[in-house]
């Protein structure tokens, strides 16, 4: 078995609103991947600790956290499976603002807190 067999590649689109965006490639040994999620988590704990994705699957209220697009297909990062061998394009929701590298808002406008003086017009 050859390491491409045995590793993922994640091109992982990374940046935020006020920054231009830059594509960082992590390889990911494919034992530490069986989802994207895991992936992702495993990037952040061994190779960059400034990684930022959502996720919250302790807490069955806010599903949802970690939808991205994987290869150009909105899907849950926890449920996506990853193939040994295969370079996948990993980038944050094209719909919605950009926070940081794959974290976007994901609350509803109304939902959203105000800083300051700011008020929801009543």
């Amino acid at each position: 078995m050859t390491t491409q067999d045995t590793t993922i590649q994640l091109r992982v689109h990374r940046g935020s609103a006020h920054q231009p965006g830059t594509v960082e490639v992590y390889p990911v040994p494919a034992d530490a991947a069986a989802s994207l999620l895991d992936g992702l988590r495993w990037v952040r704990a061994h190779r960059d600790g400034t990684l930022a994705f959502r996720y919250a699957c302790i807490n069955a209220n806010a599903c949802k956290e970690c939808m991205v697009r994987l290869d150009g297909k909105t899907v849950y990062a926890c449920t996506a499976r990853l193939e040994p061998g295969r370079t996948y394009e990993v980038a944050p929701l094209p719909n919605k603002p950009l926070v940081r590298d794959l974290v976007t808002e994901i609350a509803p406008a109304k939902e959203r807190l105000f800083a300051g003086d700011e008020t929801d017009g009543d």
